[in-house]
């Protein structure tokens, strides 16, 4: 792990310990991957508009989100199942987000159960949760996490129906897990993997997901939810300024910018686009945070530039506890956060208070073609 200095040090390991099949589940995206490869490209055509001479020797990335205090700006969004990638890597990421002090959303599909994670992390992870038609097996999922100690409940909403991703119906791989005879041919030429994840925690496996209509929700749904738990709820998978208002009008302690990475409907905008005008029209009513896409600390910087109070990583995490376990994760997690400070510092900035629209900007001609001749032009990112 010394030798890995970023994030796709750590992807590059990760693939190498998982079969193919595996590994495409983890990176791959709905369809044509249309919104898969926008997550990247739109913070790829963001500029840095830095300042200098400033003194920014005492800087300090320290934040609050949900009214708890954290280190860094950033967290780890929910993945499942995130068990695949090794032996209990639910406990692994938990344990490392603790020890860096940033919050870590379990998966409702989590290998590992709720309460067993928030004993061996030393605390509750924040908790991932799907609308239930019944009301029985909703009120029991909110007392689990009631008694497991969770202050924050997430919401995803952005599954009405499964995304179409061909590749796992072409490998015969699928949640609840199914492996087919490529997946056990690919197992052996990753005996690690093959003992340490197939064996001790797929092999036998009689629990899978859940099956329960997500079509048939809406807002009165999430106006029942609300008043069911007493602790912070944010609604994860807001891609429009209209679904943001009505999860503030809704009581709503927060909302994820999110379109589920690329995983759901593909030619969905990339979080970091909508972000200004969903920050524009719910700013300050609630917490914004966002995901997909993000790989380097500048990301994050410029999630935070432009409206979020937190950014989360989702498959930077899974690299990490994919390539070395806990060990891995606490390395990603370290490389997110030293990515952050050096980008302030060289932004001129000595706190995430300093951050905003005029730190940023965008070339014009990296999403819109220019006529030939004519200059490229840096678009302040707050004109748009």
């Amino acid at each position: 792990m010394p030798h890995a200095y970023n994030i796709a040090d750590l992807q590059a390991a990760a693939r190498r310990r998982l079969p193919g099949v595996v590994w495409r589940y983890i990176e791959g995206g709905a369809e044509d991957e249309l919104t898969l490869r926008a997550n990247r490209a739109a913070f790829d055509a963001i500029c840095f508009t830095p300042r200098t001479l400033i003194d920014v020797s005492r800087r300090s990335q320290k934040t609050t989100a949900l009214g708890i205090a954290f280190d860094c700006p950033f967290g780890v969004s929910p993945m499942a199942p995130l068990g695949i990638c090794r032996y209990q890597a639910d406990i692994a990421v938990a344990r490392a987000a603790r020890a860096a002090n940033v919050p870590f959303i379990l998966s409702t599909h989590a290998f590992v159960p709720l309460q067993r994670v928030a004993s061996e992390a030393g605390g509750a992870p924040w908790f991932q949760i799907y609308l239930h038609a019944d009301r029985a097996r909703a009120e029991a999922e909110l007392e689990r996490a009631r008694r497991a100690g969770c202050e924050v409940l997430v919401l995803t909403t952005d599954v009405p129906v499964g995304g179409n991703r061909e590749y796992n119906e072409r490998n015969g791989f699928g949640v609840p897990l199914r492996l087919g005879p490529r997946t056990l041919v690919e197992g052996l030429l990753h005996p690690r993997w093959l003992v340490d994840v197939y064996l001790r925690s797929i092999c036998g496996r009689r629990r899978g997901v859940a099956r329960t209509r997500r079509d048939v929700h809406g807002w009165h749904d999430f106006a029942w939810l609300r008043g069911a738990w007493p602790g912070k709820l944010v609604v994860k998978g807001i891609l429009t300024v209209e679904d943001a208002r009505l999860a503030a009008q809704h009581g709503a302690d927060g909302i994820v910018v999110s379109n589920h990475g690329g995983r759901q409907l593909d030619g969905a905008p990339a979080p970091i686009e909508v972000l200004p005008r969903i920050a524009a029209a719910v700013g300050g009513r609630m917490a914004i945070f966002l995901d997909g896409g993000v790989r380097r600390g500048a990301d994050i910087v410029k999630a935070l530039a432009l409206g979020a109070d937190m950014a989360f990583v989702g498959r930077a995490a899974a690299y990490g506890v994919a390539a070395d376990g806990e060990a891995g994760a606490r390395r990603a997690l370290q490389i997110l956060k030293s990515e952050v400070d050096r980008v302030l510092a060289l932004l001129g900035c000595t706190s995430l208070d300093d951050l905003g629209p005029h730190c940023v900007g965008r070339e014009r001609d990296a999403l819109e073609p220019r006529p030939a001749g004519t200059k490229p032009t840096l678009v302040r990112l707050a004109e748009r």
